[in-house]
């Protein structure tokens, strides 16, 4: 009946006019009634009241009521009814994530790999209204999870991506046109991969060089992370006495990365701990943020003649008690 909002929300004050009115109609009235003498009022003390007499008041409260609820209309009640349009342009973004052996290595906590899964979860979050896949790579390269707004299903994917899922080996031109084939169709305003590997590209078909220039073939921009401690890292190695931990040379093609990236008007990232890497997915989210244009609607439904209808029947209301019980005698 209020509705979810005032248009004029101003004339609401003027409803404070209406306890002033009772407040001054109370003080008044002793000073309205007559009185009459009578040498005892004995005879009274048990009449019945008229129906007359326990109505009396109710044309003055039906008064205020009206007033009250003419205030009410000149306020403007209304509904509110809003939508969100997105523009049909988004954008979409394939996630590429190396799960090769090296990715065990513990200079990250608790592992490289572990750590790229929990801010990829994070990125994931961050998004609203974009499609996101996930294609992953060692030897081999497979797309876990096609583009989509299912993030939890995505999650849930990416959740179970562990090492040795592939064959062995850094494969990353060919997972670059994994990602590059998931996009080339795309309408997005803009398409973006999020490639992130450890490693040097030593094995599949196709190079990172000539994966990239298919990407930019097709206006997508590659955003590329290398992740490793600078010098050694420690790894664990199965040995006949269990795991052991072995310090190897981080191997990682930061050449490649760069030209990769830059060739595809995208931009190179250097992760050596668990920190650096949630920042650079902070930083990618936040360049990617601004292509998304939404357009809001609102549609308002006005509730007023409500008002005055409730208003205009109790007036009625109090002209037909002033025209029948409740008649005045000149």
């Amino acid at each position: 009946m209020f509705g979810d909002s005032f248009a004029n929300p101003g004339f609401l004050w003027l409803l404070l006019l209406i306890p002033a009115g009772v407040f001054y109609w109370w003080w008044r009235r002793k000073f309205m009634v007559t009185t009459v003498q009578f040498s005892s009022l004995e005879p009274f003390e048990h009449a019945p009241r008229s129906l007359r007499e326990r109505l009396r008041h109710v044309p003055l409260a039906l008064r205020f009521l009206v007033v009250a609820c003419l205030i009410v209309a000149l306020a403007r009640p209304q509904t509110i009814s809003s939508k969100e349009n997105l523009s049909t342009e988004g954008i979409d973004i394939v996630l590429v994530l190396d799960i090769s052996g090296s990715m065990l290595a513990e200079d990250f906590s608790p592992n490289r790999l572990d750590a790229a899964k929990l801010v990829a979860d994070e990125f994931i979050d961050g998004r609203t209204n974009d499609r996101i896949g996930l294609v992953i790579f060692s030897a081999e390269s497979f797309t876990q999870c096609p583009l989509t707004l299912d993030y939890p299903v995505l999650k849930n994917l990416l959740g179970e991506v562990k090492n040795g899922m592939i064959a062995d080996g850094t494969a990353i031109g060919l997972a670059l046109a994994n990602g590059v084939n998931r996009l080339k169709d795309s309408k997005a305003k803009s398409k973006v991969v999020i490639l992130l590997t450890d490693g040097v590209n030593n094995r599949g078909e196709i190079d990172p060089i000539t994966a990239a220039k298919i990407a930019a073939t097709f206006g997508i921009r590659v955003y590329t992370v290398g992740v490793g401690a600078q010098g050694t890292a420690p790894f664990p190695v199965q040995t006949p006495f269990g795991i052991r931990r072995q310090m190897m040379q981080v191997d990682l093609d930061e050449k490649t990365l760069v030209a990769v990236a830059s060739m595809t008007n995208g931009k190179y990232f250097r992760a050596t701990d668990n920190e650096k890497l949630k920042s650079i997915y902070r930083e990618i989210d936040k360049l990617e943020r601004t292509k998304i244009e939404v357009t809001a609607y609102k549609k308002y439904t006005e509730l007023f003649p409500q008002w005055l209808f409730f208003g205009t029947a109790l007036f009625l209301a109090e002209l037909g008690l002033g025209a029948t019980v409740l008649r005045k005698v000149p």
